[in-house]
């Protein structure tokens, strides 16, 4: 450990470079960034959210569905899009109906105000997914998503079951 009090160029370097290391602490930043320029591309595309515009992309792709099927594919808390969508049924984007078959869950159908602001950010998005693959090829683009899977499959993995791992080794 560094003198107390005492600035060390040399430590703080070392622990820089570990820290380049560390997945854990990588990951938030990660996402930080990438929700932030998000927010940069979706400004220039209409002013809409990274909910709104995850939400009525998904619903322009696949047509209506529920909230259980919209938080699947985005990987998301379904408290989120809970808390979003009524915002973006005020807005006119989203009209959301009980399911006739289950009248516990909700359907969401895009609106064609919602189809509008899908449209002007639709080609905003396709540019930001077409700069990353000038930075990235398809192949290391694969490669990283197939280790993004083992990751998240891991950290699915519950804290006990790791602790006793390292208990019986």
């Amino acid at each position: 450990m560094a003198d107390r009090g005492k600035l060390s160029p040399e430590a703080i370097r070392e622990r820089r470079a570990h820290e380049e290391l560390n997945v854990f602490s990588r990951l938030p930043a990660v996402y930080a960034a990438s929700r932030k320029q998000g927010q940069q591309f979706l400004q220039r595309g209409g002013g809409i959210s990274i909910v709104e515009w995850r939400t009525l992309w998904d619903l322009c792709e696949a047509g209506p569905m529920t909230i259980r099927d919209l938080a699947a594919i985005q990987r998301a808390d379904h408290s989120l899009l809970s808390r979003a969508l009524p915002d973006m049924r005020d807005k006119g984007f989203v009209t959301m109906t009980r399911d006739e078959a289950d009248k516990r869950q909700t359907v969401v159908e895009v609106t064609g105000k919602g189809r509008a602001a899908y449209e002007v950010a639709a080609p905003v998005m396709a540019r930001r997914r077409a700069a990353l693959r000038e930075s990235m090829t398809e192949d290391e683009i694969r490669a990283f998503i197939t280790l993004l899977t083992k990751l998240e499959v891991f950290l699915h993995t519950p804290a006990d079951q790791l602790l006793e791992r390292e208990t019986h080794q």
